[in-house]
This record gives structure tokens, C-alpha cells and sequence, in this order.
């Protein structure tokens, strides 16, 4: 029996941090034997036996040479288990699943259908091909929201959760030119990424391949084609794209948002850098671009006539032999040439405490970025998901063959406690699929490296976190003071309740000295509710416990989500903080209490690529912070306010330095920022779309008077910021300043820039 978990580290990983798939070491072709730990299994009850977790393609009859239809074979590997797909089922997390791919070409005529709750994962040292046959048919050779018979699709789009795919080329160039081939349908929301892709596409003029149509990305090539991206979504943050191709009409096509942040884009040889949607389009932010002998760069399809008609930030871009910088229709509203963009804006641009925006098509303040936060390039710092090719299978250590149950329901604190700190920092410690039931404090040495399988679980239970007067830390990584290479993957952290008290990530470590983003989490979550419906007695935070509307003290999920202490540093990458709103594993809506989102007092850096929603107080608090990088970051108030109305049902912590509810504020702050300074906002997306479960104030826009806050004697510089709901975009200690009704666009008001006068 091979010991296929661990395996699958070995042979999916990377370490790359630019936009190429690396080839890298990997443990390929050793032989392991399982002994009687439980890999690739999840041990949740009475069906311990029946789900197995790792799939490896050829198990299932793939054979990977190019000339077999593997198509079948494949989405067995995916489905088999009665997973949830098909239109069958909403949403599911009874069924992980890691569908493994070893080098090789695997021809596929049809789509791969990408279940909930499943990681796709090809070799990096060597990445498999996903080769599209020359009689394709579908909508991509990847799809991860298939649309059924009926025309609707499999999942509702903003509960698409779970998905990720690594490591893989996908070649469309088999198929004719003249087709609508897709490399990767990805029509999903939060905690899914692609990490390390390559799209080859037709490189004949007038073809009609795409690369793909869809959210986040990471680590992302596209060759050829006619498009790169086709992206539509509500918000989406995208890093380190490359995108080639001599007869491309468009890297990037933008048919719809409210908001997107472009991280460290390189496009060469194209028609159309960005092509977007006037009117459907709200908010667009591009940082760190590289254009090479590219005819124009920004392109929309409507003049602005001197108000907004899609916001659009351009922060370090750097231009190669592009003829037009911003093109609005067919005027030229920016020229190009060989030269640097440091920051230019289109849209309504606000300072201080004036409420009048003033309309603007050109340059714009430029933010101080601390040179903490940039790498040698001048660049804001990337790294991609670290994965360990270069290790070895026998230097990783299972806390399942050490110990530990990760049932649900056995009390694993002793036995992980044990595994850290025997082989924390000598090697990598290996989070077998299942959810690891812990009661007192896991302090995660500096140094450590943690690896989850299917996003494993690590949940807070028991009466030792159930006292917000005196709040306990479930996982705190590093002490005060303690440096390291930390690195924390594929790993949710959860709560049973009720768990007043629970602060469920307590991040303290930092980089040590000249390594930067050597300290952080990658597709880790922390999510202040468990869903596994098949463990006894469940996390008493259900639909059956706590359904909408209820107010129990039993239905007390975290007293804060993530705190990020004076000393730490952190890369944070995918990292969603929600305190859920429905049952994942039943979708009825649920009440439940989370104090707290993230709440920030790092010196820095900060790199946050993640979103935080519906805890009761706050969703960012940064008090006391400096040198913070924010991507796009998202969030949505409690669906149950103002009924009951913040602080209740916590106190107001001064130890934790919590914000105040004044002048009739009674939703939870999306941002709260005091004290702090150095801090860059680049894309927010600040939603509040309901009270007291209804949408009816959505009409007016009062769902909530004010959601983004900061004091006069912080720095934060905010460049796109998009607002849903609010009547007031963002507040000055606490005051109303900028009114949305100056700034819409569509359903959603975009600010291109606020700043701060002084």
C-alpha cells in the first residue's frame, strides 16, 4: 500500500513565486508502506470507512499518454463516493476529496467536473498535461460550476466554496482555431484558488480560445489565444499573471464587477492589455504591471464624459512599446511610450474630511510603501503556495501515525501537543484529512511547517474557550518575540460551541531577518463554525441549534477570528475569516456570534490576500499597525443586525481595543482603522446587504450608515473602494463623509481614492 497522502505532497508541490510552473524536486516512484495509520481517509464516525480522501487518476483507469480518452476515468476519480455534484446537492464538506495527477498527457474530450469541496492536483516537478481532444465539446476542459440540463448551475455562485487546482498545463491547440475552447471554468467564490497554471491556446490569428473564464489566481500563464482572462465576477483578487501572445485580442477581458485588484500582471505581445465593460465594470485597481509591445493597455468601451464610468487605479506600471496607455472608447485618455505609470486614476478621488469627490482622469496621490513591503523589484511582495517538492516523503511526520484521531470527537490536544513539539521545525508536520478536536492551547513553534490535506480542521471545543471575560487562543503560532520560517497550508481552523472565548489564531511569529513572506498562511481559513454533520453531536452551531433568528448563548462561535500581535509579521494568501451565515451542509440560514474578525497591532509587514465577513464588532481592526499591504479585501455585516445591535451579544473590550458604536452606528465596522500608520488599501469590497435577514433597505441604500472608519491620526491611503448597502462609504472619527449616492455605478458606489490630508 503506498502512503498516499503524504505522497501527494511530494508530488504536487511548488515553491515558485513567479508566474511559471516550476519544476521542482519530488519524491516520485517511492515505494511506501502505510503501516496502520489511516491516510487519505476521513475519520468522522460510522463512515470512516467509506470516504476515502486521496484519489490518484490512474487508480481509476487513467492511463496519461496522449492517445487514451482518460475523460471517464477522471471524473470517476472526482465523483466516486456519492460526492457532492451533479445539481444533486448545493454544498457539501462530508466528502473531501485530493484527485491526484502524475505526470503524464491525458487526453479529455469532455469536461473535468470539479466537485465541492475538492483539490485537483497534478505533479510539479513534472506538470501533467490536461490535452483538450480535437472533438472537444463542453464549456472547459475544466469546470468548476457545470450548468446543468436545465440551464442552471450546480452551485449558487456566492456559495461556491472549496475548490483548488495546482500544478497542471492545460493545452487547448488540438482544437481548431476557429472553436470556443476554455481552459478553466472557474465561476466560484470564496476559499478556492488556482496556484501554478499554464493555458496553451491556438496561436493562429482570429482564433477564438480562451484561457479562462472566472476568479482567483495565483502563479498563472497564458500562451496564446484570443483571450487570456474572461473574468466576471462581484470581487476577485488575482496574482503573478503571465500572459503571452502574438495575435491575442485581449489578455483581459472584464465583462463585470464591483471591484478586482491586479497584483503583479506581465502581459507581452498582445492586441488589448485590459478590455472592460463600461457600466458593468465598477471598480478596477492594477498594481505592479509589466506591458511589452502591447497597442494599448486599458481599454473601455465608453468615454467617461468627465464623471465616472468605471473606476480605474493604475499604481507602478510599466509600459515597453505600448502605443496608448488608457484608451476610453477610441480617445486616448492616457498616452504610452517606454515609461512608468506611479499613479494615475479615473473616477471621484476624495481627501480628509471633504464630502465633495472631484472627478479625476489622471495623475493621483501616490501611497508611501514602506521598503519593508517590497521585494528587489520595487515590487509589493508575491509568493506563491509553498508545497515542499524539494522533500522528501520520510521528512514529513503524520500527526495521525503519531497519535492523533481526528475524529471529531477524540480529544487530540495531548497527542498534537506532542508531535510539535518533538518534530516541529526537523520536519514537516502533516495534517491528515479530518477534523482534530483540541481543548486547551496548540502553541505552534516558530520554524514550523504545517501541511493539511482537503482543508483539514483543527477545531477549539470545550469549556476551557467559553468565557469572553477571559478569552483563550486555540492555535497561537510562535511566542512574542520568536522568529522563523512558518509556513501554514490547507488547514481550517474551526470552533465547537459554544466558544465565547475562543480567539482561534493568535499570530506572533516573524520573518527572520532578510527573508521576506517567510512567515504566513496559504488556502488556511478560519471559519468559527464546524459543518461535519456526520460527527456525533455535531458543533452545536447548526441549522438545528442555532437556526436564523435564534439568540442562544449556545450559538457563540469565536470571541475573535485572527489577531496579529505587535511583534509578527504575516504573508496571508486566501485566507478567509467568516463567521458562517448558512449551514454549508444544509444551506438554511443560521445566527450565530463571532466578536471579532482580525484584529491587527503588527509593526508589519502585512501582505493580507484574504476577506473577513459577519462578525459582530468588527471585520479589520488595525489599531496601533504599520506597513500593511490589504489586497482586495471583502466584507459583509452579520445578516441578523441590527436585532441585536453591536456590541451585544459581547462586551466592549478595551484589552482588545475595540471600536466604539456611535452617532446611531449599529452594524459592525467592515474596516476600523486607528492609530496606525503606513497602511495601503489597494481594492475593498464593504457590503451590507440585509437587516434582520431582510434586503428590503438595499432600495435606499440604508442598509447600514457607515462601514469604513478611520481616525485623524492614522495613514492609510484606500484606492478602490466599492460599497454596497451603506449610506456613508467611509466615516472620519466616527462621522459620515463621503455619501454613496455620489459615487454609484451599477448596484454597487466605487471610491477611486481617499486619503488623508494630512
Amino acid at each position: 500500500m503506498v502512503l498516499a497522502s503524504l505522497l501527494f505532497l511530494a508530488l504536487s508541490a511548488t515553491v515558485s513565486q513567479t508566474p511559471v510552473v516550476a519544476a521542482l524536486g519530488s519524491a516520485c516512484g517511492v515505494p511506501l508502506t502505510a503501516g496502520n495509520c489511516c491516510m487519505g481517509r476521513v475519520l468522522t464516525g460510522s463512515r470512516a470507512s467509506s470516504i476515502r480522501v486521496f484519489r490518484n487518476v490512474k487508480d481509476y483507469g487513467a492511463v496519461g499518454d496522449g492517445v487514451h480518452d482518460d475523460t471517464a476515468a477522471i471524473n470517476a476519480a472526482i465523483y466516486t463516493g456519492n460526492r457532492c455534484g451533479n445539481g444533486t446537492c448545493g454544498s457539501s464538506t462530508t466528502t473531501p476529496a485530493v484527485v491526484y495527477f502524475p505526470a503524464g498527457d491525458y487526453l479529455v474530450s469532455s469536461p473535468l467536473q470539479a466537485y465541492y469541496y475538492t483539490v485537483m492536483v497534478g505533479d510539479a516537478r513534472t506538470p501533467p498535461t490536461l490535452l483538450a481532444s480535437a472533438n472537444f465539446t463542453g464549456m472547459a476542459v475544466i469546470d468548476a460550476d457545470p450548468y446543468g440540463t436545465n440551464g442552471a448551475n450546480w452551485y449558487t455562485n456566492q456559495d461556491s466554496f472549496y475548490r483548488s487546482v495546482r500544478n497542471f498545463v492545460i493545452d487547448l491547440t488540438r482544437m481548431p482555431a476557429s472553436a470556443s475552447a476554455t481552459g478553466i471554468h472557474w465561476q466560484v467564490s470564496q476559499s478556492t484558488s488556482l496556484v501554478n497554471v499554464v493555458v496553451n491556446m491556438s496561436t493562429k490569428p482570429g482564433n477564438n480560445h480562451q484561457g479562462m473564464s472566472g476568479g482567483f489566481m495565483g502563479d498563472i500563464v497564458f500562451n496564446g489565444g484570443k483571450y487570456g482572462i474572461w473574468v466576471g465576477n462581484q470581487q476577485y483578487g488575482t496574482r503573478c499573471v503571465l500572459v503571452h501572445s502574438t495575435y491575442m485580442s485581449q489578455a483581459v477581458f472584464g465583462s463585470w464587477n464591483w471591484g478586482w485588484t491586479y497584483q503583479r500582471v506581465i502581459i507581452n505581445d498582445c492586441q488589448v492589455g485590459f478590455d472592460l465593460v463600461t457600466g458593468s465594470v465598477g471598480g478596477e485597481a492594477i498594481i505592479d504591471a509589466v506591458v511589452t509591445n502591447t497597442p494599448i493597455f486599458v481599454r473601455s468601451s465608453k468615454p467617461s464624459n468627465g464623471s465616472l464610468a468605471g473606476s480605474l487605479v493604475l499604481n507602478n506600471i510599466h509600459l515597453n512599446n505600448v502605443t496608448t496607455a488608457v484608451m476610453a472608447n477610441d480617445t486616448t485618455v492616457l498616452a504610452g511610450g517606454t515609461r512608468t505609470i506611479k499613479s494615475w486614476g479615473q473616477g471621484n478621488v476624495y481627501a480628509g474630511t471633504r464630502p465633495n469627490g472631484t472627478f479625476t482622469q489622471g495623475e493621483i496621490h501616490s501611497a508611501y510603501k514602506d521598503s519593508s513591503l517590497l521585494d528587489h523589484n520595487g515590487f509589493i511582495v508575491s509568493k506563491g503556495h509553498p508545497m515542499y517538492a524539494d522533500y522528501s516523503v520520510d521528512q514529513f511526520k503524520s500527526v495521525k501515525c503519531m497519535g492523533a484521531v481526528g475524529d471529531g470527537m477524540t480529544d487530540d490536544t495531548e497527542a498534537i501537543k506532542a508531535v510539535l513539539a518533538k518534530y516541529a521545525g526537523c520536519y514537516i508536520i502533516y495534517f491528515d484529512a479530518g477534523i482534530y478536536k483540541v481543548t486547551s492551547t496548540i502553541q505552534v513553534p516558530a520554524g514550523t511547517r504545517i501541511v493539511g490535506e482537503a482543508w483539514t480542521q483543527i477545531m477549539g471545543a470545550g469549556p476551557y474557550f467559553n468565557n469572553q471575560e477571559d478569552p483563550k487562543v486555540v492555535v497561537q503560532v510562535g511566542v512574542p518575540g520568536s522568529q522563523g520560517v512558518t509556513e501554514i497550508t490547507d488547514i481550517v481552523f474551526t470552533t465547537q460551541g459554544p466558544a465565547a472565548g475562543a480567539i482561534v489564531v493568535e499570530w506572533n511569529v516573524r520573518d527572520p531577518f532578510d527573508q521576506q513572506a517567510a512567515a504566513g498562511m496559504w488556502d488556511s481559513h478560519i471559519r468559527d463554525l464546524l459543518f461535519l454533520l456526520i460527527i456525533a453531536n455535531g458543533t452545536h452551531l447548526q441549522d438545528a441549534d442555532c437556526p436564523a433568528g435564534s439568540n442562544s448563548p449556545a450559538c457563540f462561535a469565536a470571541f475573535l477570528g485572527l489577531h496579529l500581535t505587535y511583534g509578527a509579521t504575516a504573508y496571508l494568501e486566501g485566507t478567509w475569516v467568516w463567521l458562517a451565515d448558512h449551514d454549508l451542509d444544509g444551506l438554511d440560514q443560521l445566527t450565530l456570534f463571532s466578536g471579532r474578525g482580525i484584529l491587527s497591532h503588527s509593526q508589519g509587514p502585512v501582505w493580507m490576500i484574504g476577506t473577513s465577513e459577519h462578525h459582530v464588532l468588527y471585520q479589520y481592526s488595525l489599531v496601533g499597525a504599520e506597513n500593511h499591504y490589504m489586497g482586495l479585501i471583502q466584507t459583509e455585516t452579520p445578516y441578523f443586525q441590527p436585532d441585536p445591535a453591536p456590541p451585544t451579544p459581547f462586551g466592549i473590550s478595551q484589552v482588545y481595543d475595540d471600536p466604539t458604536f456611535e452617532n446611531g452606528m449599529n452594524m459592525a465596522w467592515g474596516l476600523w482603522v486607528q492609530s496606525s500608520i503606513n497602511i495601503i488599501v489597494f481594492g475593498a469590497g464593504h457590503y451590507s446587504f440585509f437587516q434582520n435577514y431582510s434586503t428590503a433597505c438595499l432600495g435606499n441604500t440604508t442598509c447600514q450608515a457607515q462601514i469604513v472608519n478611520t481616525d485623524w491620526s492614522s495613514s492609510v491611503t484606500i484606492y478602490s473602494l466599492t460599497t454596497v448597502g451603506t449610506t456613508y462609504q467611509l466615516s472620519v472619527e466616527g462621522d459620515g463623509v463621503i455619501y454613496w449616492a455620489n459615487d454609484t455605478e451599477g448596484f454597487s458606489s466605487t471610491v477611486t481614492l481617499w486619503r488623508p490630508q494630512h
